[in-house]
């Protein structure tokens, strides 16, 4: 650990603001959220979210995979959650129906990965990403495996720019993750045919929430009231219930049809009105 790593400030585990200098965990805000069901399944699981717990979770990320430091892993082949973001988006690039995906990643900022491995090991492993600062042995790494860094010097999450950056390299069918609801519209506004996905999205108002679903592709709910409950009534396919992803375009639902289709897992199909929810659900939702 040296201070060449800098700050980053995350958001994880039902919101938790927490702040890591130089590979060091230095701040961890009040957890919006009680319990999550994805958290106890974590690598370092939680079974009840405390300050001191989310602290051990994220400590324990710095230790195995570098988070936030120089040893950062930036590849990755394991899937977490069936359909999470990354792990239908590294399918998505798997299967060639994607070719690009911009996401954030921790010393790197606004990133373009162009292969499954990439796409999972970046986004697979992190949270809501507020802020973070350039390390460039991350970024070397990210590029020696495909990956386009947007920003070098300055490692900013800017989603739209990551976008344009993309298309600028004459990539095709390009996805990104975004948790702003300006930004999605934005991006929805200039390109119409860029694959949005909605992450991050705990503790968004009403308002914010329907902003995001009305350009988004697929939502992932998180710990949102009302993602569940706007997304939920018009959505075409749910995935999970614990913490669903909702398919609000045919282009989104596709993509985890597909992702059904080529998988050994054995799954139940049943038309129902949307959302369902599961027993364990976060709690409570915000």
């Amino acid at each position: 650990m040296g201070h060449e790593d800098g700050e980053h400030v995350i958001e994880a585990i039902g919101k938790c603001r927490i702040v890591i200098r130089n590979g060091v965990v230095v701040e961890v805000g009040e957890p919006f959220i009680k319990d999550c069901p994805l958290a106890k399944r974590f690598a370092y699981p939680i079974p009840a979210i405390t300050k001191d717990a989310v602290k051990a979770n994220i400590e324990h990320r710095i230790k195995s995979f570098g988070m936030c430091t120089a040893r950062r892993e930036v590849t990755d082949t394991r899937e977490f959650v069936g359909f999470g973001a990354s792990e239908l988006f590294s399918f998505g690039v798997h299967a060639g129906l994607l070719d690009a995906v911009v996401l954030a990643c921790d010393g790197a900022g606004t990133v373009i990965a162009t292969t499954p491995d990439l796409v999972q090991g970046i986004g697979g492993r992190m949270s809501g990403l507020v802020s973070t600062s350039p390390i460039p042995a991350v970024m070397d790494r990210i590029e020696h495996h495909g990956g386009i860094v947007l920003d070098r010097t300055t490692a900013q999450i800017d989603q739209p720019a990551g976008v344009d950056l993309a298309l600028a390299k004459k990539f095709k069918t390009i996805a990104v993750t975004v948790a702003d609801p300006g930004n999605a519209e934005r991006i929805r506004l200039s390109h119409p045919d860029i694959f949005i996905v909605s992450v991050h999205v705990t503790g968004l108002s009403r308002d914010e929430a329907q902003r995001l679903v009305a350009v988004s592709d697929l939502v992932t709910a998180c710990a949102s009231k009302h993602i569940r409950e706007i997304a939920g009534r018009t959505a075409l396919v749910q995935a999970g219930t614990a913490i669903p992803v909702f398919a609000m375009t045919p282009k989104g639902k596709q993509l985890i049809v597909e992702k059904l289709a080529q998988s050994p897992e054995p799954f139940l199909v049943k038309t129902t009105r949307l959302p369902v929810g599961g027993d364990a659900q976060p709690f409570p939702l915000v």
